[in-house]
């Protein structure tokens, strides 16, 4: 099976031939794809540029009638994006490796994205030093950073381009015992939610799932990781889900840094697997060094968690809203559902005596999602901090239970 190499071959053509050509002396099957459109391709394609606009439902010739350019890049992604998913449906796909600037990560990664997990994928990007997270996603790319531009051979670019052969040979050649390892005695997925603040709750949740037989995916709460788990579980992936923390919602209500966007808690309600949710760290929104919080913000409560991370206290007012949208979208799910509240604190600086230990705003959103919760949705109160063995306890066999009856 081939790996696919991607780059407008008319000005990343020499640099992909020399790849090319590295892989095929590691004994790797190679499969050139032509995505550009302007000149002729500085060498020959096994896939051409009119099979990709053509997997786009669109021309050759109407790309360059148009003359384009950002259209051109849309519909080559869309192209190679069409002809990546169908190598890998078929089970012929070993791997993907692009390189380019900004036009060619734009293709490159688009089809990246669109393949599943664990089929190797490698990006030499002239971005790749920079903020990558449009280009990456949810999906395990390697982004690669190309030093110089890509711009013809030289001495650097050799040792770059000729890691990343290498690279990919080494994972697609250790690819079937990496599998066979990650697929060994496989155990049903559950995943969960955590931050610093509620580790402990976590974590104990963690190891009593475990000694039922289960395997706990943990993200960390920081917007990418609430993303990667909706996105798993739209994938039909994971068994179950133990949604301790929910911070990312603040940041998407208030405008914190560690949004997860609008779709953070849906996916379970959509796919209609057994979900435990609850508040943890919902008392914060987070923003980068003390210097980046917005203007507006000034007179509220902060905690420096440290020099690059400043949290900021919710409100009754933001609270009263995330009670109302946690309410609503459990009230959506098509599969069993519960509540868990943990009346005497959300996270370990939400506790008497602590930094954000504000009673009344906590009471705002515990009212809110009473106000707001259907009979569908199960809502369990415990007189207990959520860090405490206990409510970790409780919040697990609640989970525990759902999954049985399943």
């Amino acid at each position: 099976m081939p790996v696919l190499l991607i780059g407008t071959l008319d000005t990343k053509g020499d640099e992909l031939g020399f790849v090319r050509d590295r892989l095929q002396e590691a004994g790797i099957a190679t499969l050139v794809v032509d995505v550009g459109s302007l000149n002729p391709p500085r060498i020959v394609p096994d896939l051409t540029r009119e099979e990709v606009f053509r997997a786009a439902k669109t021309t050759l010739a109407e790309i360059q009638r148009q003359g384009d350019r950002g259209h051109a890049v849309t519909q080559a992604a869309a192209g190679i994006t069409a002809i990546a998913k169908q190598f890998a449906q078929q089970g012929q796909l070993d791997g993907i490796l692009a390189l380019g600037g900004s036009a060619g990560t734009t293709i490159g990664t688009a089809a990246m994205r669109a393949l599943p997990y664990g089929i190797p994928k490698i990006m030499v990007s002239t971005l790749a030093s920079g903020q990558v997270s449009p280009f990456v996603g949810v999906r395990d790319i390697v982004m690669m950073h190309s030093v110089v531009d890509i711009s013809g051979l030289n001495r650097l670019s050799k040792l770059v381009l000729g890691n990343a052969a290498q690279a990919m040979a080494g994972m697609v050649r250790a690819a079937s015992e990496t599998r066979r390892r990650a697929e060994a005695d496989p155990k049903p997925l559950i995943t969960a939610t955590m931050f610093g603040v509620t580790t402990p709750c976590v974590e104990a949740g963690r190891a009593i799932l475990e000694s039922h037989g289960y395997e706990v995916l943990t993200f960390h709460a920081t917007g990418v990781g609430g993303r990667t788990m909706e996105a798993l579980i739209h994938d039909g992936l994971i068994t179950g889900v133990l949604d301790v923390t929910t911070t990312e919602l603040a940041d998407e209500l208030v405008g914190g840094v560690l949004t997860a966007g609008r779709d953070r808690l849906t996916a379970a309600a959509m796919k209609g697997i057994p979900q435990v949710i609850s508040v943890g760290a919902l008392d914060m929104v987070n923003f980068g060094p003390r210097a980046t919080v917005p203007e507006k913000f000034r007179d509220r409560r902060f905690y420096q968690h440290n020099e690059n991370i400043t949290l900021m206290r919710t409100t009754p007012e933001e609270n009263d809203q995330l009670g109302k949208e946690i309410a609503e979208k459990a009230c959506a799910a098509s599969g069993p559902t519960t509540i868990v509240l943990p009346l005497r604190g959300v996270s370990a600086i939400d506790a008497e005596g602590k930094p954000f230990w504000w009673p009344e705003a906590d009471q705002a959103l515990f009212q809110s999602i009473r106000n707001w919760i259907s009979s569908d949705v199960k809502l369990v109160e415990l007189d207990l901090h959520i860090n405490d063995p206990a409510f970790a306890t409780a919040i697990t066999q609640e989970l525990l239970t759902q999954l049985r009856k399943g």
